[in-house]
This record gives structure tokens, C-alpha cells and sequence, in this order.
């Protein structure tokens, strides 16, 4: 027998598309709020649509709100997507062992779908009736699209899983219980860094990425993070950009060969392995120059050069959200080091250390820029004990040198320091130079990598980037 996922794969590369057509009657797209014009609805738009979709998604809400026709007219529209390709029953189910198997015999055998979303919250006993049968797939609630998803699925974990957050762990028991290549994942687009990490915990699985168009969803960036090393691995569902649209296929055909040219496109960038995080320029560096860190011109710098490219972080501060992303890609650098505290340097990386231990859970200090004359007139704010190793965390990294006045700072005060942080290396001597000391500089990104990065997609015009590749090599 055939399995779910190579199924999907085999629809995927048949149609070339990575597209999942979403069936959701909203009642305002209807002409009246019935079971019969909820059916033409999404079996036009399935008419509409052939050879475009690797798979269907019909949200059963949508269904149910109709009463028993409504039902009725679900399990029609299942039978009407073609042969051969998927249809997801977007249902989100999630109960016990019993009322599970009663669930997958609707969905399966009544319904006549080829998979269904599942909340994986109640344990691997609630998943396994709908995955007994190879054929039929499921695909698991990991980092969803919404806001609130931070509420719950980003909380880190204690224990031996303490280096990972909950919807990490929830990716990685997927890919131990996918033993039949029938289960997925859904990890939303809205999140591409989340969306990198899942990718990272399980390099195998399918993901459905919803929040591409009406959540605002970056299509580039959730291609580039979550696509698997065969160029597969991804559905881009999409519903309302093509069932509102005048022109329905010819929306979907659009919007397929946005996905196909970003792929070309994306096959030219640098590899996640050549990167230093799984975040790297992908799906940081849009967010950067669109919050204003980064900008292009003429500015006079502390040494009094002329620099045509400028990187203020301290505007992270007003961007919260592109603020715990950017916490967020940290993480994947600390949690390979050992240490017990973070060591923020004033002032540009304060906010960005304190988002860090928010989600990483760590204790942070900081060396104070200024002596205090009063009060306790301590050089290190917060609380530590001498002899215990410190992590320094900055924004940037140009020479080094106001890394080594707060690393005497820390040493003063009994603390030890091995390792650096930075969100950016300039790329101007301060790894060398921290590495004669005996230090290690880790970065996320490096300012080329970012200079790559919005050349191949044009987002910086080629003038500037030139102009700033010059400046670096004088």
C-alpha cells in the first residue's frame, strides 16, 4: 500500500505545485447561508482549480455550522477533488483513545478524507486510531499561525528538553512517531523563524504553513524556512486571495508560479548548513531593513568616516514582534554553550537580552556604562556569585573593543567569560581580535550574508550594495 506522504509527494511533483486550495464557505461568499450553496461554492472552486492544487483542505466548521446537510454536503465535496490528490480534513481533533477512533472512522470512512488535522496535546494514545492505516495521514498542530500561539506553544521546556521550546518538542516526537509516513506537521507561515526550527526538528515531514495573504505570511521567507532538502516538504494553503478573486484560476495560476519563480530563486541562496542559525538572513533580514535597523546613504560614523550603510538595533525596541524573532535566533547559538548567566552590553542589546531570557529562561546582568556614585555603587547591575561564567550578548560586532572594556568590567566582578554573542558581525577585526584574547565571537548573521541575501532578491538595489562592499574592503 501506498502511504499518505508518498501520496502527497507523488501529487506534488505531478502538479508542480506545493499549493493546498482551502474549501471554506464563509457564509458572506455565499448567497444564502444553506448546505446546497456552501456545495457549489467549493465544488466550483475545486473545478476551478484542477491541476493547480497538490492537495484540498475543507474546513469542517464551516460544514458543521449547516446542520446534517451540511454534513452531507462536506462528504460531497471530498468526492468531488479528482483522484490522486489529498484532501486535508481541516477539523483539529483531539480527544481519547475511544472517542479518537470514533473521530478517524468519520473522517476516514464516513468522510471519506485522506487526512486530517489533529491537536497532538493529549499524547501519542489520542493520535495513533488515525494512524494505524498507512494510507490515511494527520497532520499535528506544532507552531500555529495565529498571535496567541506564543501563549502556550513557545513556552520553553524544563528537564532534559530544557534547551527546546514546546512546539520544538511537539516537532521532534513527530518525527519519532511518523513510522508509517503518514504524519505532518502545521507550523505557521507568520512565524518563519518558528517555522526554520521546525523544519530543523524534523527534516523530514511534510508542514502545512498556513498564514500565507490575508495573516500577512511572507511567501519567500516560509518558502526558504521550511522546505525540505528535495524541494518538497511545504504546503502553501491558500482560500480567500483565490476564492474572493475575479478570476479564480487564473488567481491560483499566479500565485503558482510566484511559488515556482521563488523557488528558482531561493535554489541560488546560500544553504541552512552554510548559515550560522537556522534563522539566518532568510528570515531576519526583510524584518531588519523594513523596521529601519538597517539603512542606505551617507552617514558619519563615531570615527568620523563616511559609511553608506548604517545598522541602528537600538529601533528593535518598537518592532516587538521582529524583536523576539530576533531573541528567538539567539537561542539556537546558546544552547550550545555552557554558562549561567547572560551579560547585556548597555544600551543597544539590553531589550534584546531581556527578550532572550524571557524565552530561554536564563538569568541576565549587566556591566553599567556609567560608574553609580550612589546608592550601592555597583558596576554590575542584578544578581550573581563570583566565579560563575557569563555569556556576553551585544548587537554588533565591529573591532571588539567595547567588548573587552565590559569583558574587565565582568572579570572585576569575579565573573568569567568565554563566549560573545552578536545579532551582526561587521566583519572588521573583532573576531580576530577577541579570538588572539581568547575569546569566542558567535554571530547570527554576518553583514555579507545579509548583503547576499538582499541582492539575490532585490530588495536593496544593486548600486548600494556595491557601495557598501566597497567601503567594507577599504
Amino acid at each position: 500500500m501506498t502511504s499518505f506522504c508518498a501520496t502527497l509527494d507523488e501529487s506534488a511533483r505531478r502538479t508542480g505545485s506545493l499549493l493546498c486550495i482551502g474549501l471554506d464557505p464563509h457564509p458572506a461568499d455565499l448567497p444564502a447561508p444553506t448546505a446546497e450553496a456552501a456545495r457549489e461554492f467549493c465544488i466550483r472552486l475545486i473545478e476551478l482549480t484542477t491541476g493547480l492544487a497538490a492537495a484540498y483542505k475543507p474546513n469542517a466548521a464551516f460544514f458543521e455550522s449547516l446542520g446534517p446537510a451540511g454534513w452531507a454536503a462536506l462528504k460531497d465535496v471530498i468526492a468531488a477533488v479528482p483522484a490522486g490528490v489529498p484532501v486535508i480534513l481541516d477539523a483539529k481533533r483531539g480527544d481519547i483513545a475511544s472517542t479518537a477512533e470514533a473521530y478517524a472512522r468519520s473522517a476516514f470512512e464516513r468522510l471519506g478524507a485522506d487526512a486530517i488535522t489533529l491537536n497532538p496535546y493529549l499524547g501519542y494514545d489520542s493520535l495513533e486510531p488515525f494512524l494505524k492505516d498507512e494510507r490515511r495521514g494527520a497532520f499535528l498542530l506544532c507552531k500555529t499561525s495565529n498571535p496567541g500561539s506564543r501563549d502556550l506553544q513557545d513556552l520553553p521546556l524544563a528537564g532534559r528538553h530544557s534547551r527546546h521550546l514546546l512546539y520544538e518538542r511537539v516537532a521532534e516526537l513527530a518525527s519519532q512517531w511518523n513510522t508509517r509516513d503518514n504524519l505532518g506537521l502545521v507550523a505557521g507561515a507568520t512565524h518563519p523563524e518558528a517555522l526554520a526550527r521546525v523544519r530543523q526538528a524534523a527534516p523530514t515531514l511534510w508542514i502545512l504553513a498556513p498564514g500565507v495573504g490575508a495573516q500577512g505570511g511572507d511567501l519567500t521567507a516560509a518558502l526558504r524556512a521550511g522546505l525540505r532538502a528535495d524541494g518538497l516538504g511545504l504546503l502553501i494553503p491558500v482560500s480567500r486571495a483565490i476564492a474572493r478573486a475575479a478570476d479564480p484560476r487564473g488567481a491560483t495560476i499566479e500565485l503558482l508560479e510566484t511559488v515556482r519563480r521563488e523557488q528558482r530563486s531561493l535554489s541560488a541562496l546560500p544553504s541552512a548548513d552554510d548559515l550560522r542559525s537556522p534563522s539566518g538572513p532568510i528570515t531576519l533580514a526583510d524584518g531588519l531593513l523594513d523596521a529601519g535597523c538597517v539603512r542606505f546613504g551617507q552617514f558619519t560614523l563615531k570615527s568620523g568616516l563616511t559609511s553608506p550603510i548604517y545598522l541602528d538595533l537600538r529601533r528593535l525596541v518598537s518592532h516587538p514582534d521582529l524583536l523576539a524573532d530576533v531573541a528567538r535566533a539567539y537561542l539556537t547559538v546558546l544552547r550550545s554553550l555552557e554558562f549561567d548567566r547572560l551579560a547585556a552590553l548597555p544600551y543597544a542589546a539590553l531589550p534584546i537580552a531581556t527578550a532572550i531570557s524571557l524565552q530561554g529562561g536564563w538569568p541576565m546582568v549587566y556591566p553599567r556604562k556609567e560608574s553609580k556614585t550612589y546608592g550601592t555603587r555597583v558596576e554590575i547591575e542584578g544578581a550573581f556569585e563570583p566565579g560563575e561564567r557569563v555569556v556576553v550578548i551585544d548587537d554588533l560586532a565591529t573591532t571588539g573593543g567595547s567588548k573587552f572594556e565590559a569583558i574587565e568590567k565582568l572579570a572585576a566582578a569575579g565573573l568569567e567569560v568565554k563566549d560573545i554573542v552578536v545579532l551582526i558581525d561587521r566583519e572588521s577585526g573583532a573576531r580576530a581580535a577577541l579570538g588572539e584574547a581568547g575569546y569566542r565571537l558567535h554571530s547570527i548573521l554576518t553583514l555579507n550574508q545579509l548583503l547576499d541575501y538582499w541582492e539575490l532578491t532585490s530588495r536593496v538595489p544593486a548600486g548600494q550594495i556595491a557601495a557598501v562592499r566597497a567601503f567594507l574592503a577599504a
